[in-house]
């Protein structure tokens, strides 16, 4: 069940377009800190996709176009077979689905926190690193959610 405070007023929910904006640009932030996780050349579809979601950001595309490159970067996953690529790629897709649902954005980040692990790196340097780029104006609406998703 989705988070009622994660859907948009144009939806009809209490999230305000700017701060949707800003968990797509924590999103992108967290899926980019782990980017280099995936090999040493990340596939361009991952790239690609990030740039949709920050060109979705800029209000440059919609978000049908953002869920294709979402697609897209799950397709990535599925062709993997490194378990920190898979979830370097699931945090992509992730990421740049957060057009469609804010609350993806959760996602974006527990991917990346697989990623590390995955790679045999420290989850809590890199959750720490999440937290601080949260935005004031979403830190508590993302902070909350995760504990109560237990993420």
């Amino acid at each position: 069940m989705r988070d009622r405070k994660f859907v948009a007023e144009h939806r009809g929910g209490p999230l305000k377009k700017q701060q949707h904006y800003q968990l797509m640009q924590w999103a992108i932030g967290c899926s980019e800190h782990v980017l280099h996780l995936f090999g040493d050349i990340p596939d361009v579809r991952l790239t690609n996709a990030l740039n949709v979601a920050k060109e979705w950001q800029q209000g440059n595309v919609p978000a049908g176009d953002a869920m294709k490159a979402s697609l897209v970067a799950h397709a990535v996953a599925r062709e993997s077979s490194n378990p920190a690529s898979i979830a370097v790629a699931r945090s992509v897709g992730q990421a740049v689905a957060t057009a469609h649902m804010a609350d993806h954005s959760l996602g974006a980040a527990w991917y990346a926190l697989k990623a590390v692990k995955n790679a045999g790196k420290p989850e809590d340097a890199e959750r720490r690193w999440q937290d601080e780029q949260l935005p004031r104006e979403i830190e508590g609406l993302v902070l909350t959610a995760r504990k109560i998703k237990n993420m």
